[in-house]
């Protein structure tokens, strides 16, 4: 082809006719630039199709990410709902005797005690770049706020813990029977929803404390009810947290859901 212009060229100049040569040389200057715009274009649009198959990769990527911190953050809410029935059961029983009764008391007390944490994947998608491979740009602004927005869950979560850890506990050993609790807490298989694998009952039997209680001494104790208060207030600010990032995760779902069928 390239000799095929030189012989043309060569010949316009050989005849002498300056504006032919002129124009075809203009001729062949277009030429050449459209023929590196269509190159530049070709080029382009393979890349923008690696592109779009790398984002299609990572967004099926969080969208199994995602539904796994959907799961589990139910079930964290789940635990807490059960932490503050059993916390204001609990108080009624302090304010209602009658209403007492040690199985009861028991059962109510596991759940007091579960410390949930809420442990999501965190993908690595900004500090590595590839947040760039994503087109739509609200998806990109609630993953960039995710791991802050995850910090005002777990601040709660480490409230309660170390209150538990500090507080709490050493009340209820002091004052209750924590082989009766423990007991009933794997009577219940109240750990069911912390196994790696669903649906996992793990047997264990402390048998119950042959010492006689009458849950005088921890239910005349006014600490008692302040425990329950802040079990109860501490895992209810948690699940109002949660519930935000819930919908958070729902929101984050169906657009990756939409950007997927847009892709597909």
């Amino acid at each position: 082809m390239i000799k095929f212009f030189r012989k043309i060229r060569q010949k316009l100049l050989s005849e002498g006719n300056t504006g032919k040569y002129l124009k075809y040389a203009i001729g062949e200057i277009i030429l050449v630039v459209i023929g590196i715009l269509i190159a530049l274009q070709i080029n382009n649009w393979n890349e923008d199709r690696k592109e779009r198959i790398e984002e299609k990769a990572l967004l099926r990527q969080l969208y199994s990410e995602f539904e796994s911190n959907q799961s589990q953050l139910n079930d964290k809410i789940t635990i807490r709902d059960n932490m503050i029935s059993a916390s204001l059961s609990l108080l009624d029983y302090i304010d209602y005797p009658e209403k007492r009764n040690l199985d009861s008391v028991n059962t109510h007390l596991v759940y007091t005690v579960m410390v949930p944490t809420f442990d999501p994947i965190i993908n690595d998608i900004i500090s590595s770049g590839r947040i760039q491979l994503i087109q739509n740009n609200r998806l990109k602004e609630l993953l960039t706020l995710w791991t802050s927005e995850i910090v005002q869950v777990t601040e709660e979560e480490i409230s309660w813990r170390e209150y538990n850890i500090h507080s709490y506990t050493p009340f209820l050993v002091k004052y209750g029977s924590m082989r009766s609790v423990l007991n009933q807490y794997w009577e219940q298989n109240a750990m069911e929803t912390f196994y790696l694998d669903r649906g996992t009952v793990a047997k264990f039997d402390l048998k119950k404390s042959s010492i006689s209680m009458d849950f005088l001494d921890i239910f005349e104790n006014p600490a008692f009810e302040d425990h329950l208060a802040v079990c109860a207030t501490d895992a209810k600010i948690a699940n109002v947290q949660s519930l935000s990032l819930q919908n958070r995760i729902g929101e984050i779902l169906q657009i990756i859901s939409s950007e997927l069928t847009d892709l597909e």
